[in-house]
């Protein structure tokens, strides 16, 4: 029992430090903004994260069905869309009020899959939560990035619904590390045009790269092996934590003050999103 105790615990360890090191790579990623822009860092985070997974994973493309093909094409599109929204919103509002608005997408994907009458109450406390957000942010939230990353949240349901269709016909990440490339691809025009000169830096693309490897590889290869150890409703209940996590991450890397209400509401999509997570099946979180 001890050692089943010990395992669950550093599988719990496992989520958490995914989930410090997404938030710890937007962190990083809004820092770029003055020099690359949102859609530079898009770019550059999706073209290195691309690269790791590839090397991870080693898809196989030569020999795969066209409807497998549509598939990664598709999960490229909504991945980028979802990225491009997400780091928008992210120079228009603090992190943490970002991630926590960006979460009613799995949230509401989740109630509606399940429609169990508890479920109303998930939504009540989530509706509370960005009812307290509206004007709770601080002036550091302008109401287009709440706009922002609620269409982030949008593309985020899409993006589980299609890993899930995609996880049946290519194991592992090998379908994620080609839709990651073909994201890169959509995104190289408004990255060039938004870094411009900057590309050259390599300081900055070397932090650029870090993005990368901290939003996409490492967390991805983390949540692996926690699924391995963790029963599905305790991951999933443990990753409704990364809103919180990504208020502290805002906090802490970028001197983000949040005012009481944001803590509140952030705990109230934290509470929502767990008790929605209980009987629902873990789906692994975007680059985001």
């Amino acid at each position: 029992m001890t050692a089943q105790r010990e395992r669950r615990a550093s599988a719990i360890g496992l989520v958490l430090g995914a989930a410090c090191s997404v938030q710890g790579g937007a962190a990083v990623a809004k820092t770029l903004f003055p020099q690359l822009g949102p859609p530079g860092v898009v770019f550059l985070r999706l073209l290195f994260g691309a690269l790791a997974l590839w090397a991870i994973a080693r898809p196989q493309i030569r020999g795969r069905s066209r409807a497998d093909l549509q598939l990664v094409a598709a999960l490229g599109v909504v991945l980028v869309s979802m990225n491009l929204c997400f780091y928008e919103s992210l120079a228009r509002a603090p992190l943490g009020v970002a991630v926590t608005v960006e979460f009613l997408g799995p949230l509401a994907l989740a109630v509606l899959l399940s429609r169990r009458p508890v479920d109303l109450i998930w939504v009540g406390l989530a509706g509370a939560g960005v009812g307290l957000l509206a004007n709770g942010g601080g002036k550091a939230t302008h109401p287009a990035g709440i706009v922002l990353a609620a269409i982030a949240g949008v593309f985020w349901a899409l993006y589980i619904l299609l890993s899930v269709r995609v996880g049946r016909v290519w194991p592992g990440a090998s379908g994620l590390a080609p839709a990651m490339v073909l994201g890169g691809l959509i995104a190289l025009p408004w990255g060039v045009i938004s870094a411009g000169h900057h590309l050259g830096d390599a300081q900055l693309v070397g932090a650029a790269v870090g993005v990368g490897l901290l939003s996409s590889a490492l967390p991805w290869s983390m949540e692996l092996e926690a699924l391995r150890r963790l029963p599905p409703a305790v991951f999933s209940v443990v990753l409704s934590l990364e809103p919180a996590v990504a208020a502290l991450a805002g906090f802490v890397f970028l001197h983000e003050h949040l005012r009481g209400r944001a803590w509140l509401a952030i705990g109230l999509v934290v509470l929502a999103s767990a008790g929605a997570a209980r009987r629902r099946p873990p789906v692994l979180p975007p680059d985001a």
